[in-house]
Formats: structure tokens, C-alpha cells, sequence
């Protein structure tokens, strides 16, 4: 590591991230709506991203500064194990094809913001709705947090902020200004900020890791040289025990592939990946999307070697998420490893925005619209959500702040176990009408309670409890993805004690959609339901179409 401040690389980094504010705030005035005072427009940018918007913004959304620093993180760390990232982002995408585009056109003609909208719709209970909101900003949460993450790893490899003995004000200033910056781009100017930045992201990001992949291995002497010194390593020490392995073994084949399909179920599941779906203008651009965001898998391949590459380099780090913005500023001229940092640093900035109108809307629809004032206008809802990202934004920066970095990534394991429980309710609820609420509801209840109770027991060497996802599959035997097992449990439940319900004929709510609704596109007539607001407003300030329910 080099000493004191890396000035070069700090100048690049910080005028890449100066772009990208000015940009964040333009950003409110690019495809400007006559009415801004909706959800609608502020929290799903006005349902207009084309193609390429879309999948700059769900790229920018998927891939996060996590990724790019966890990634080869994990491989670093403990060998090919870490791969499991690839065939999850590959398994993905087959598997949204077949729903994302009927979510789409019910919630474009029923002006639904957030999965809970969706699932109390179908489903006429608020208590479920309510269930899956609560789980979307629990899981949402820790994953912000984690970006966040990323931005210190990168000032910390710089050199920002003194040591371990500066004062923590000094020492976090930096971090404190970025989330400054982006918690009021984000409010002043919604989803439109981090699908333009998203642009600037992605493209830094393909830079680096492209030069990267070249550069790197012809100064470590080529990719044999790097795997030879990557088996060195994981064998571990002569008549030691083996630190990792260049290929998962036997024993830890069902724990990669049930955390690789679990995690492709749940993955679309996390409110801002829905919620940068239901931002684009028509059904076939969800369909298009499907089919070329398996480019970023490529590029996710690619970066995932960055971990050998670690480990060749000779990097040694206490915190394996600093290897890899170490492996960058040992490799590189310093000013383009302020490149690759300001890629880092912009790849936290947009996904932690979107997840924070995501999660925010949740709040603003399912939590306070729905039971603490039905009648709020549009109006309302769009204060009250630019309010609680914020807060949101907030949260997530205390934890950072005051929990260890372990901690950080062993909640955000959690959080997806806890997301993948939602999967029934809303996957299910698009193709039948056949699950009865209250069932679904106590699927979700074992599902969330089995999870919990089995990530709490998993230990790590810094960790009593919540130490990693994976645990012992019960009449199976093998270690596996706890967020797969406790959604087997989730679905038994809810299937027979469906059976059950119907069969005493329970009250089964009000289905407020219809079957055109799974197919229609834009342009095609609308049914929105919306509620008309308390006290008449001025012409001006009446809701946008869509605003409200």
C-alpha cells in the first residue's frame, strides 16, 4: 500500500464524481413531466425509459460497487466458490422473461408503484401487502448499506481520511460528503438521476475492467502464472489444511448450486430491481432486456478473475474487500486507478438511490397510504417518499458507520433469505389466482421464521451468529442455501393449507385485476384505480394519471 494520500488518483476520482452530481441534479429536468407531484414521475422516472435507458439503469442497479469489490472479494478469499455470482446472473434471466413482462402491463394498468401494490390488488389483504413491504425494506436495508461499503473501501486505498488513530469525524468526512451529495440529487431529482448517471457508471466500468483483463495478466506474466499462484495459496501450507480450492470439491457442490439458484430467484424479487422494471415505457422493453443483460454476466465472468489476479499480485489485506481497489492502485498508473476508483465510487452511488426511492415508496404506499392515511393525495405521497429516502439513506449510513463491515455482509446475506420469501406471493399471484391469501401469508411467516432462526445459528471465525447462509438441509443431510430451504418450507405451507382454506371456503379477497390486464401494453386502454384526494387542489397541482390508486 502506498503511503499517505494517492493525490493523482484522488484528482481523477474526484472529478468523475463531481460529473456525476451536476449530472444528478440535470437529471430533474430530462424528459421534465408537466405535473412532477406523483410517484409516477419522481419514484418511476415518468414510466418512459426506452431500451437502452432500461438496461443501463437496471445494469447499474444489478451490478453495484458490492459486485465490483465482493465478487473477487470472495474469490481472493476462498477460491472458484465465489463463481457462484455467474450461473445465478445466468439462470436470472430465463426465469424474468416469463414474469416480468406481466408485472409490467398489471401494474401499468392498475398504476402500481411497488410489488405490495400488486399483491393487494390480486389478493384484496392489506396484511400481506404489508408483509411484503416490510421484507422489501428490511432486505433492501443492509444492501444499501453495502455501497456505502464500497465508497470507503475505495477512500481507504487512497488514502483518504487519515488512520486508524484520526478522529472518526475527520476519518468519515469523506464518506459523510458522497452520501451528502447523493441523498439530494436522489430527492430533488428521483429515479431520472441514477438511470443518467447509470450511463457514465456502466461505461467506466466496462472500461476498467477490459483494461484489466489485458493489462494486468502481461505484467504477472500471463494467466497460467496467476492460476499456478492461486493453487499455491488454497493448497495452504505443507501438511496444512487447504484455504480454498480453484475448483468447488464434492463436499460443497449442493452449497454452490443452491446458493446459485436461490439467488437467482430472489434477485428480481428486491424492491429496486422492480422498481427500475416498472420505470420503462412498454412490455417489450422489459422483454428486450431480458435478452441482452446477460452482457453484464460476461462482464461479471471477467471481473470475478480479479481475485486470482489478487492473489498473483502479491496483495495482502486484513479486509478482503480491499484487495481488489489494492490490486488497482498497485497495477495501475495512479490516474487510472483513479478511473477504476470513480467506478467503484459511481457504481455504489446509483443503485444506493434507486434503492432508496425503492424502498421509500414501499413506505409511502404500503405503510402510510394504506393504513396511517388512505386518503393522502399524490401530492402527499411523492413529500413523504423524497422524505423517507432520506431517512432511509440514513439508516443505511449509521450502520455503515457504527457495525463492522462483516456485519454489513452477513445482514445483506440475510436479506436475501428474507426477500426470497416474497416470491410466492407476487410470482405465484401473476399466474393464478388459486393461493389463498391467508395461506400465503402463513408461508411467508414459516418461511421468514426458519430462515432467521437457521442463519442465526451459522457461526463464522468473526461472528457468533448470522456468520454466512448456508446451513444443513434438514432430511437431506448436505449444507446448502438456507434462503432455498426456507423457501421449499414457504411453499408446502402455503399449497396445503390453501387446499385447506378453500376447502372450508375462508374469505378469499377481492381480485381487483382481470386476465387482459397480464398482456396489455402501452397504449392499450387503462383501468387505474385511483382515489379522489380529501380536499379539492387547484388545477395545478392535480394528481398526474397513475398518481394514486
Amino acid at each position: 500500500m502506498k503511503d499517505g494520500v494517492n493525490g493523482v488518483a484522488l484528482g481523477v476520482f474526484v472529478f468523475f464524481f463531481a460529473a456525476v452530481t451536476v449530472m444528478g441534479f440535470l437529471a430533474a429536468r430530462w424528459r421534465r413531466a408537466e405535473n412532477e407531484a406523483s410517484l409516477d414521475e419522481w419514484g418511476l422516472g415518468g414510466r418512459s425509459f426506452g431500451t437502452w435507458v432500461t438496461w443501463f439503469l437496471l445494469g447499474g442497479d444489478l451490478y453495484t460497487a458490492y459486485t465490483f469489490v465482493a465478487v473477487p472479494a470472495a474469490i481472493y478469499a476462498a477460491g472458484a466458490a465465489g463463481f457462484f455470482a455467474v450461473p445465478y446472473t445466468i439462470l436470472v434471466y430465463p426465469l424474468i422473461f416469463t414474469f416480468l413482462p406481466r408485472l409490467w402491463s398489471v401494474s401499468h394498468r392498475h398504476g402500481y408503484v411497488t410489488t405490495s401494490d400488486f399483491v393487494r390488488g390480486r389478493f384484496g389483504s392489506k396484511g400481506l401487502s404489508l408483509a411484503v413491504a416490510v421484507t422489501g425494506i428490511l432486505a433492501t436495508m443492509p444492501y444499501i448499506a453495502l455501497q456505502l461499503v464500497g465508497i470507503q473501501a475505495v477512500l481507504d486505498v487512497m488514502g483518504v481520511g487519515g488512520g486508524e488513530n484520526t478522529h472518526w469525524f475527520v476519518k468519515d468526512l469523506p464518506l459523510l460528503l458522497a452520501f451528502a451529495v447523493l441523498a439530494a440529487y436522489t430527492y430533488s431529482s428521483g429515479l431520472r438521476a441514477p438511470a443518467l448517471i447509470a450511463f457514465v457508471k456502466d461505461g467506466l466500468i466496462y472500461l476498467v475492467i477490459v483494461v484489466a483483463i489485458v493489462y494486468i495478466p502481461i505484467k504477472l506474466g500471463g494467466f497460467h502464472d496467476i492460476f499456478a499462484a492461486a493453487q499455491e495459496k488454497f493448497a495452504g501450507p505443507p501438511g496444512g489444511k487447504p484455504t480454498g480450492a480453484l475448483a468447488p470439491g464434492e463436499a460443497s457442490q449442493w452449497a454452490y448450486a443452491t446458493l446459485a439458484l436461490g439467488s437467482a430467484l430472489a434477485l428480481f424479487m428486491y424492491p429496486h430491481s422492480i422498481t427500475a422494471t416498472l420505470s420503462s415505457r412498454s412490455r417489450d422493453v422489459i422483454r428486450r432486456n431480458t435478452t441482452i443483460l446477460p452482457l453484464y454476466s460476461l462482464m461479471l465472468g471477467l471481473l470475478a478473475l480479479l481475485g486470482f489476479m489478487a492473489i498473483a499480485a502479491g496483495i495482502k489485506v486484513e479486509n478482503g474487500q480491499l484487495a481488489i481497489p489494492q490490486l488497482f492502485e498497485n497495477m495501475f498508473p495512479d490516474w487510472f486507478a483513479g478511473v477504476a476508483f470513480a467506478a467503484i465510487g459511481i457504481g455504489a452511488l446509483v443503485p444506493a438511490a434507486i434503492m432508496s426511492i425503492a424502498a421509500a415508496n414501499l413506505f409511502t404506499r404500503n405503510i402510510y397510504k394504506d393504513f396511517l392515511k388512505p386518503d393522502a393525495t399524490p401530492k402527499e405521497e411523492t413529500k413523504v417518499s423524497k422524505r423517507v429516502s432520506l431517512l432511509v439513506k440514513v439508516g443505511a449510513l449509521a450502520f455503515v458507520l457504527t457495525m463492522d463491515k462483516t456485519v454489513a455482509i452477513n445482514f445483506q446475506l440475510l436479506g436475501g433469505i428474507w426477500i426470497l420469501q416474497t416470491m410466492p406471493a407476487l410470482v405465484g399471484g401473476l399466474f393464478t389466482r388459486w393461493f389463498h391469501r391467508w395461506a400465503l401469508l402463513a408461508g411467508w411467516a414459516v418461511g421468514m421464521v426458519y430462515g432467521t432462526v437457521a442463519a442465526y445459528g451459522v457461526a463464522s471465525p468473526t461472528q457468533a451468529h448470522f456468520g454466512g447462509s448456508s446451513a444443513e438441509i434438514p432430511g437431506i443431510g448436505e449444507i446448502g442455501y438456507i434462503g432455498l430451504t426456507a423457501f421449499v418450507l414457504n411453499g408446502a405451507v402455503t399449497v396445503v393449507l390453501t387446499f385447506v382454506l378453500n376447502a372450508v371456503k375462508a374469505p378469499a379477497g377481492i381480485d381487483e385485476t382481470s386476465p387482459a390486464d397480464y398482456t396489455a401494453d402501452a397504449g392499450d386502454p387503462g383501468v387505474r384505480v385511483e382515489l379522489p384526494p380529501a380536499v379539492p387542489e387547484p388545477p395545478s397541482a392535480a394528481a398526474a394519471p397513475g398518481g394514486g390508486r
